[in-house]
């Protein structure tokens, strides 16, 4: 079954591992091996075609077998997986709480077992503007696949689309063709890299895989990460019509699916193709969505995008330095802060104790009227005193 949904026909598959998982959950499967590896088969058959869906119906049942058979590691492999139906439901507290349980129990029993829970973790940490601290865990995770990935999507934060670019060629590589769905999220980051170094014909060719690759999977999460790709090329192009398109389509999807972060991102997408044919006031609205979301998630980095975005529209007069009420130091934690860096990173480059930052913070809080950090870069951008 699992073999079935790596090489893309989801269906077959999917009715196998389902077979299965049915017989362990009656009671006709015993074997504690053949339990825990058909648990970990369909769940990652979930995740590579992001069916989060089956995989929550199938985790609660699989946890509730864990529990009374005591069977401790299934159990943080299965807390491990429900992480990634959370991440994608935009349930972020919920995830953090299952992979921090679930590295635990790990590096109490099995440590080698803990860096998928590592790189999950810094997956988190990444899309919610903690860079620094996704590194570190995408470190820990050393060469597990989603930390590859992981990695290749922080360069791409940091604005290095060539290491992005060679990290998602690199994990692609060593993924055979044949293996599908495997690929689909280095295909993704692909496209990005790609457009981003002005290389549009392999950003072509990287689309039109995915393509392929959803089309025969047939469901409508990775339809929706297609239909995005598509209206990259498309935007890059200058076929903003067919853009558009592409990008409603990928936020109905992405809705469908309460994939809530990643419908905010279509969504700036979106916006940026309306702003540019003329449609100011739904480019707005839908910026104004996809800010709501973003803030909603606690995504710092995006959310400051979005505030930038808005303010570029609507031609936002900058704020000079001398007009901002913060200090020179103040502009530079901040400054930091919003690439990502923790306290102690900041306090490092700046040859400053901890304790400073600390202060530092409180200061650019309080002079720009917010109550956390994200919120203050979001509006330091807005006002001009950062860049975007």
């Amino acid at each position: 079954g699992l073999a079935r949904v790596t090489a893309g026909a989801v269906a077959d598959g999917m009715r196998m591992l389902d077979d299965v998982s049915a017989a362990i959950i009656s009671g006709e499967i015993r074997e504690p091996l053949a339990i825990g590896l058909a648990g970990c088969y369909l769940l990652s058959a979930c995740d590579r075609v992001r069916d989060y869906d089956r995989a929550a119906q199938w985790c609660g049942r699989i946890k509730g077998f864990c529990v009374r058979w005591g069977l401790r590691q299934l159990f943080a492999v299965c807390r491990t997986q429900y992480a990634a139906v959370c991440l994608w439901n935009g349930e972020w507290n919920e995830a953090e709480r299952e992979l921090v349980a679930a590295v635990d129990e790990f590096n109490a029993s099995r440590p080698a077992m803990s860096v998928e829970g590592a790189a999950r973790l810094g997956e988190l940490r990444r899309r919610q503007g903690r860079l620094d601290d996704a590194k570190e865990l995408f470190d820990r995770a050393k060469t597990h696949p989603l930390a590859v990935v992981g990695r290749a999507a922080l360069a791409l934060d940091r604005g290095d689309a060539a290491s992005a670019g060679d990290l998602a060629e690199r994990y692609l590589r060593a993924v055979p063709v044949q293996n599908r769905t495997e690929r689909v999220a280095a295909l993704e980051l692909l496209i990005r890299a790609k457009l981003s170094l002005g290389l549009a014909a392999d950003a072509r060719t990287a689309v039109e895989e995915l393509e392929s690759i959803a089309a025969d999977a047939a469901t409508v999460p990775l339809m929706s990460v297609a239909r995005l790709g598509r209206g990259l090329i498309e935007a890059a192009d200058g076929n903003l019509d067919a853009a558009r398109r592409a990008y409603e389509d990928a936020v109905d999807g992405f809705e469908r699916t309460a994939a809530l972060y990643e419908a905010a991102r279509a969504r700036l997408e979106l916006a940026s193709v309306l702003n540019a044919c003329g449609r100011v006031d739904v480019a707005t609205r839908e910026t104004q969505h996809a800010l709501e979301g973003f803030t909603r998630l606690a995504a710092s980095l995006d959310q400051a995008r979005a505030e930038q975005q808005l303010s570029a529209m609507h031609g936002t007069t900058p704020v000079t330095p001398s007009q901002t009420p913060l200090s020179r130091r103040e502009r530079e934690v901040l400054g930091l802060i919003a690439k990502g860096l923790s306290n102690q990173r900041i306090a490092g480059q700046l040859f400053i104790s901890e304790h400073t930052v600390h202060r530092h913070i409180a200061n650019v809080l309080a002079k720009l009227d917010v109550s956390s950090r994200s919120a203050a870069v979001a509006r330091a951008i807005k006002q001009g005193v950062l860049e975007g």
